[in-house]
């Protein structure tokens, strides 16, 4: 790893549309910041201006919550529409306590709603979906901006109290590296360093995306190295036969 890192919010990004050339969007606001891409560059989108421009926004009102949708949405006080985008985003429901349903989405994440936001979309009435193949989205930007891209999204962690930035997207790097039998400062063999480095970016490039009303949903990070073959975000969840909380 080189000796420093800088972040770069992107300015001036307009509010994407379904159907807009997001990659010539971010291109530009690169050319504004005068942000050439070189080696060690990365950049990091958020979830959100994927699924905006990817048309991934459902009108509430064009729902029909099923039985099983009304009787979840009564125990934790949901909109029964809501719950019902939830529930055919996922494969099953982990927990549900009042305002909380957390669900195995159908891409394999455990998170809350299945990533179903209704904050900072510019439609009432609206819920935004997850991209349906965030590896697939950040494969075509990458190719398209030519360097590495990340899309983060916000988890909650099991153990630890608050949000923040993991990447549901990958191209252009490891979104998992592999140190296992590599030597530490010392010279002993590591036996089981596996590190999450897409999810080391997501994190890092939320410090200047936010969470609220900031508006940076694209942040630069330069001065990363890394070896190691590139492999999706998809890398990144734990294999059934290694989860010991299932």
């Amino acid at each position: 790893m080189k000796p420093g890192l800088q972040l770069f919010a992107l300015p001036d990004l307009p509010m994407v549309q379904a159907g807009d050339d997001l990659a010539a969007l971010l291109s530009a606001a690169m050319a504004r910041a005068g942000l050439v891409p070189q080696a060690g560059d990365v950049l990091a989108i958020a979830q959100k201006i994927v699924s905006k421009a990817e048309g991934r926004s459902v009108a509430l009102a064009s729902v029909q919550p099923s039985q099983a949708a009304r009787d979840l949405a009564e125990q934790t006080g949901k909109d029964a529409r809501l719950v019902e985008l939830i529930l055919s985003e996922s494969e099953h429901v982990v927990r549900a306590r009042p305002n909380l349903i957390i669900v195995k989405h159908r891409l394999g994440f455990v998170m809350a709603n299945a990533g179903i936001d209704q904050s900072n979309i510019g439609q009432d009435g609206h819920a935004l979906l997850l991209p349906r193949d965030p590896d697939a989205s950040a494969a075509a930007l990458s190719a398209r901006l030519g360097l590495p891209v990340v899309i983060t999204d916000s988890f909650g962690r099991a153990w630890r109290r608050g949000t923040v930035g993991v990447a549901i997207g990958a191209a252009g790097l490891p979104a998992l590296r592999d140190l296992r039998g590599l030597p530490d400062l010392f010279g002993r063999t590591l036996m089981v360093s596996i590190t999450g480095f897409a999810d080391e970016i997501a994190a890092a490039a939320g410090l200047l995306m936010g969470q609220g009303a900031e508006g940076q949903p694209a942040v630069l990070l330069r001065g990363l190295s890394w070896s190691g073959e590139e492999n999706p975000a998809a890398e990144l969840l734990r294999p059934a036969q290694e989860d010991l909380f299932q």
